[in-house]
């Protein structure tokens, strides 16, 4: 049975006595204070409304609710309601919880307290809960405290934060400044690495005269002059800004305006009398501690920036030296070209014996080698033709290729035999300078005898033409090449050569192409002299010799020298022009001009003697010839 206790209200006097025995209840069962004032508020409010209506009497009725299973908090239940009703007919009810339900029980079967003891237990209740309040408006104003330390925490945080975020922008600034300028230094620095490739590219002042407007000019510069002390140009006799004639004097950059420049390394200079409205920036060009010339350049704006001033001023010190270089580049190259020119032989008139000479030099470098040829008479009637190559280039190749020559010359004298003189230049080389080698190639014509006695030291074949149009290769057993550490007796060598036969002595940059060996140039070569015609050979030998190089090197860039000298034998004497000029260029065949063709005496083409070129034009087969005196 459900513990209960109930209470007839029908007075302020009932109703105190109700509320005075709820709150004893309510305290046995353990409710806190808190709970428990705010249930005695709201029932005391709910009694004065019931007091204020017109029923007779009201039922307060107070009921304990068993604890339920597994240990959890009990509760009881207040319900008003009018006299005479059922409990489900209440005005007012709520079920509180409670900590001890039992002991409530307990405190319902005792008898009500008189209400002067109700008041003053409720006076009790007063000042536990005034306590009460007292604790919590303590831990407010703990915590107000606290609050207010968090809050001056925060704003000192957010004036941190603030702080940090206005570092951070001005880091980001710095940060975008810093790379604009990184930025504009890789500029600058990429415009002055492919501008000093391109003045370096040329050995010719003139071109690197004519490329330095071009490369400064619209963006680092309106205009660009160049002003070159000992150059005998058009403009040389021009009036020259004053700020130019001081660069030009005293080597240093000058700034002529009518406001100073604040350009680091420059002397700022009144405004030029020539251009007095424009800024002027006069950059002397120099080299080796000597000044070449004057850079004169007006500002792109209004001024000069100072960045791109260091880069002006640094551009045109690697101007003055390509310039100079160039300069030295030209007069090494007259010079050599004056030695090439004294050391080149003018082919002699022999009986019976035509002779036709080429030399073209690589087109890099001094235009200058050690490939040379020669052709002489010796003491017994017969004529020596040779062809060397010293190996090297520039002026000391060409000195040594001049005393081998005057060596054979000296030693033809005694008569010895193409391999005898090969053997004796051989040890001359060796002796007169060990680290340098050489190759060569030696034929003798005798007059009124069908055949040629030749000799090789390390050299490409010589190759023949016959005058039926076949082509032979004489790869009999050369020497090795001169100057070598190795003892050597080169050998002899004869072939029948009848008359319209063409001998072909070359070197190798005629027919050795990069990544293809010199099998195929030979190749080449003879297919190119079967396409020749015995009577072309016979009327023009030197125009002969001019359409050989033409289909040789047409297809390459000549990074070798280049010597070709034909010996054509005839029935009678003809007068051969004097060695032309040896930087003629070849005529050049034109681009769709069909390849080599059969003259009206060549023979027909058979399976035995004919054959593809390198570049699918009929050619006789290359017979080797590896027959020995």
């Amino acid at each position: 049975m459900t513990p209960t206790r109930a209470w007839t209200v029908a007075s302020a006097c009932d109703a105190a006595l109700a509320r005075s025995a709820v709150a004893r209840l309510a305290a046995a069962a353990g409710m806190p204070t808190v709970e428990r004032a705010r249930l005695l508020a709201g029932l005391s409010a709910r009694l004065r409304r019931c007091l204020e209506q017109p029923a007779a009497a009201w039922q307060l009725v107070f009921e304990v609710i068993c604890a339920p299973p597994h240990g959890e908090t009990g509760r009881f239940r207040l319900s008003l309601r009018p006299t005479g009703q059922n409990r489900s007919d209440a005005s007012w009810q709520t079920v509180v919880e409670c900590p001890d339900p039992e002991a409530a029980a307990r405190e319902a079967t005792q008898p009500d307290v008189p209400l002067a003891e109700a008041l003053l237990l409720a006076d009790d209740d007063t000042a536990a809960l005034l306590d009460h309040l007292d604790e919590q408006e303590r831990l407010v104003s703990v915590h107000r405290e606290e609050l207010h330390q968090t809050n001056q925490g925060v704003l000192a945080l957010h004036a941190e934060l603030d702080a940090a975020d206005r570092t951070q922008r001005e880091l980001l600034a710095a940060e975008k400044a810093a790379r604009a300028e990184a930025e504009g230094a890789r500029h600058r620095l990429t415009f002055l690495a492919d501008a000093s490739a391109a003045l370096t590219a040329s050995l010719s002042h003139r071109e690197i005269l004519r490329r330095l407007p071009e490369l400064l000019v619209p963006q680092h510069a309106r205009t660009a002059e160049v002003w070159l002390f000992d150059d005998d140009g058009p403009d040389t006799r021009a009036p020259h800004p004053a700020a130019a004639v001081v660069a030009a004097r005293t080597g240093r950059p000058q700034y002529a305006a009518d406001h100073p420049g604040h350009l680091p390394g420059v002397e700022n200079l009144p405004p030029s009398a020539l251009a007095p409205n424009v800024p002027l920036l006069c950059l002397p060009l120099t080299a080796r501690r000597s000044t070449l010339g004057v850079l004169t350049l007006t500002a792109p704006g209004d001024r000069f920036d100072r960045d791109n001033t260091v880069m002006l001023i640094e551009l045109a010190r690697r101007a003055g030296i390509a310039i100079d270089h160039a300069l030295r580049y030209e007069h090494n190259r007259d010079i050599a070209e004056t030695l090439q020119r004294t050391l080149l032989t003018e082919l002699p008139v022999t009986a019976g014996l035509q002779l036709a000479a080429r030399y073209l030099p690589a087109t890099h470098g001094l235009n200058i080698g050690g490939d040379w040829y020669d052709a002489f008479a010796q003491p017994d009637g017969s004529l020596i033709a040779v062809i060397g190559d010293v190996t090297g280039h520039g002026l000391h190749a060409a000195v040594m290729m001049g005393q081998l020559r005057n060596a054979l010359r000296a030693y033809a004298v005694d008569g010895d035999s193409p391999g005898r003189l090969l053997t004796r230049l051989h040890h001359f080389l060796h002796h007169l300078e060990p680290d340098l080698c050489a190759t060569a190639a030696i034929a003798r014509f005798r007059p009124g005898d069908p055949t040629v006695t030749w000799a090789a030291a390390g050299h490409p074949p010589p190759v023949v033409r016959t005058c039926e149009g076949r082509v032979r290769v004489l790869d009999a057993k050369p020497g090795a090449m001169l100057g070598i550490p190795l003892g050597q007796g080169i050998k002899d060598h004869t072939v029948e050569l009848p008359p319209g036969s063409t001998l072909a002595l070359y070197t190798d940059g005629l027919v050795e192409r990069r990544r293809q060996g010199i099998d195929p140039g030979i190749a080449r070569l003879g297919a190119v002299l079967a396409g020749l015609g015995s009577a072309e050979l016979a009327r023009d030998l030197d125009g002969a010799a001019e359409a050989v190089l033409g289909r040789m090197l047409h297809d390459c860039d000549r990074e070798d020298d280049v010597c070709l000298l034909l010996c054509h034998t005839g029935s009678e004497p003809v007068v051969t022009p004097a060695a032309p000029d040896p930087h003629r260029r070849p005529r050049q065949p034109a681009a769709n001009a069909p390849g080599p063709q059969r003259s009206a005496t060549s023979p027909p083409p058979t399976s035995e003697t004919a054959g593809e070129d390198a570049n699918g034009a009929w050619a006789p087969p290359l017979v080797a010839d590896d027959a020995q005196d």
